[in-house]
């Protein structure tokens, strides 16, 4: 019997790796092929190049996604996590106490993961607009109303986001394993009508294609790599559904299915080179047309739903990590902490959205725009990966760079062929990312230079309560919780409830929450206790980057430590930092603006810890950077 529930389990998590982590790239055929011989490419639509290029498009499959992504990278979990900022955290972990090759990693990671954003902001633009463009081949006359309908789709889309993805994802698995199957089905149809297209098996066509081509090789490779593009999701939603349903999903439908399709489109290229106008929906009879386009449509919304869900989980990562201000998070989710939803992040990928959609016009103009955010990240993944075998696995270095050497090869030769199309698109992800990274790493630097000078400033917390627990003064019986950055130093907001006030509680805690690098942090490992004078402890809360922060449940743990307390005679005083830009060396001016900017409005403490609103006292002071 526990077999039986542990292969149902195994079952339904293939399912819904089916649904969520290959949606993104199960949705490339709508668009690769058409780009591949697109005018913009000048590549002659021939036998032999459709056979190469099929070729091309398969091995790539088998190198960068099977041997890259599903044997070698999936392997660098960090306690069962994947993505750009949970690798960050392994490599950075492995290097040690090199603070400088530490700080490096951590840059680079950063950079990853606002490129990550890039391709948030792409991927639903163009995967959308693509499926609803097939209502032009249905009839011309639908082509005024596909820029409108795209966006109505891709409004819907964000607005139930609210809701969370636990309201939808029952059905994501089985429409995206019908996706496969339709893909598979027309593929096949397709294959035994030319069987000429079974000679792109060979990887000797894809290597005499690319070849000669010569330097335009960089123009064909660009159109190439969108058939990879979602590959990322297949590390970043490891921690969802486990690696090896996530093998097993892609090795089992995924990777059979995604050959027989493409090889599909080829064979049809062969027989009808005026299907290049869109060869997936030339696949179908006029009959299935429509229900092909609702079927497309709805799974690229699946696909964007799963881009749109990590951002969010990535963006609550890098505010636990430090890179972010605080934003309000919802969770949307009883069982799962790892289903939220951020109105913020939400209002503003809408917005960047419906701008590249508005502005681009047309899946063909997104598609230059498309590569540089994957590829980028898929170099800085590689590069990550390196440290980890190198330091936490402790692979001889010979193996290593053997083992990440020809991909890293790979993926520049993948950047570079996408950079070649940054004046006419490319530009746009990358500006989103270079404008994230600069925010991200000024918050970043400007919170360290916000707590060295706290830290110079405040007096010394241990003289300073043993000296205060000997004065004779009012006590309110009640518990004070003081957050504070740093547990060497006094609270500000101890110091102005001393000096304004003049009382003081007969339990006064001095709380110190820590983020590590580590998706999570066990309840046994939550708090430390410590007394430290008569009436003052120190409690130190621990959380990973994957962990809900919740101050008032941790602080039940402390009575397994000796230090029972009662929540509903507990009083929560927060120090508001009013950062002002000053002209003392440090960051640019125009980065202290920003983090000055940021910091006025960082979501609220009390919100961001789950303190009761009717329990908090917030007392602000002015810092000069």
């Amino acid at each position: 019997m526990r077999k039986l529930e542990q292969g149902e389990s195994a079952a339904v998590l293939t399912l819904g790796a089916l649904g969520v982590v290959y949606g993104d790239i199960g949705t490339s055929p709508l668009y690769t092929m058409k780009e591949i011989f697109g005018p913009q490419t000048g590549i002659a639509l021939t036998p032999d190049n459709l056979v190469g290029a099929v070729s091309a498009i398969f091995w790539g499959l088998m190198v960068i996604v099977t041997l890259k992504y599903v044997l070698l990278i999936l392997r660098a979990d960090n306690r069962g996590e994947g993505g750009i900022m949970a690798l960050t955290a392994l490599a950075a972990h492995a290097v040690g106490a090199n603070a400088r090759r530490r700080r490096m990693l951590l840059l680079l990671g950063l950079f990853g993961a606002a490129l990550f954003y890039g391709d948030s902001v792409i991927t639903p633009a163009i995967s959308v607009l693509s499926a609803v463009e097939g209502l032009e081949v249905a009839t011309p006359a639908f082509k005024p109303y596909v820029l409108p309908i795209c966006i109505g789709v891709l409004i819907a889309l964000f607005a139930m986001q609210r809701y969370g993805t636990g309201l939808v994802g029952r059905l994501f698995g089985p429409v995206i394993l019908l996706w496969f199957a339709v893909l598979t089905a027309t593929g096949v149809a397709q294959i035994v009508q030319h069987p000429a297209i079974l000679a792109a098996l060979d990887p000797l066509n894809a290597l005499v294609f690319l070849q000669a081509q010569g330097w335009h090789v960089l123009v064909v490779v660009g159109a190439i790599v969108l058939a990879f593009t979602g590959v990322e999701a297949l590390y970043a939603d490891m921690g969802h559904f486990g690696r090896r349903p996530i093998q097993f999903a892609w090795m089992g439908l995924v990777l059979p299915s995604l050959s027989i399709h493409y090889m599909g489109q080829g064979s049809l290229l062969m027989r009808q080179p005026e299907a290049l106008e869109n060869p997936f929906y030339r696949m179908f009879p006029d009959f299935w047309l429509l229900p092909a386009v609702a079927l497309a449509t709805t799974a690229t919304v699946i696909a964007s739903q799963a881009v749109i869900s990590g951002a969010f989980s990535m963006t609550k990562q890098a505010i636990q990590l430090g890179f972010l201000p605080r934003m309000q998070v919802r969770y949307t989710s009883v069982k799962e902490a790892g289903q939220i939803y951020m109105p913020g992040v939400n209002g503003l990928l809408l917005c960047a959205v419906l701008l590249a959609v508005v502005g681009f016009g047309s899946s063909s103009a997104m598609a230059s725009a498309y590569g540089i955010a994957v590829t980028g990240t898929m170099l800085i993944t590689t590069l990550l990966t390196f440290f980890v075998v190198r330091h936490a696995w402790k692979y001889p270095l010979p193996l290593v760079l053997a083992a990440t050497g020809a991909f890293l090869a790979l993926d520049l030769l993948l950047l570079v062929s996408c950079a070649i199309k940054f004046f006419d698109g490319g530009w746009f992800p990358l500006l989103l990312g270079l404008v994230l990274f600069g925010s991200m790493s000024t918050w970043r630097r400007g919170r360290e230079q916000l707590f060295e000078g706290i830290n110079r400033e405040d007096p010394e917390l241990l003289p300073f309560v043993t000296a205060l627990a000997r004065q004779v003064m009012h006590r309110v019986s009640r518990t004070a919780v003081y957050a504070v950055a740093s547990p060497a130093t006094v609270p500000q907001a101890l110091l102005h409830n001393l000096k304004h006030n003049q009382v003081l509680h007969e339990r006064n805690l001095i709380l110190t929450v820590v983020f590590h690098e580590l998706p999570w942090i066990p309840f046994s490992d939550r708090v430390q206790v410590e007394a430290i004078a008569p009436g003052f402890w120190t409690v130190t809360v621990n959380y990973g980057f994957k962990n809900a922060p919740d101050i008032p449940q941790a602080l039940e743990l402390c009575k397994a430590h000796g230090l029972p307390i009662d929540l509903f005679e507990t009083s929560y005083f927060l120090s508001r930092e009013i950062v002002v830009p000053s002209r003392k060396a440090g960051m640019a001016r125009w980065r202290e603006a920003l983090f000055a900017l940021m910091s006025r409005n960082a979501g609220s403490v009390a919100a961001y810890f789950r303190l009761p609103n009717n329990c908090v006292v917030e007392l602000g002071t002015r810092v000069q950077l």
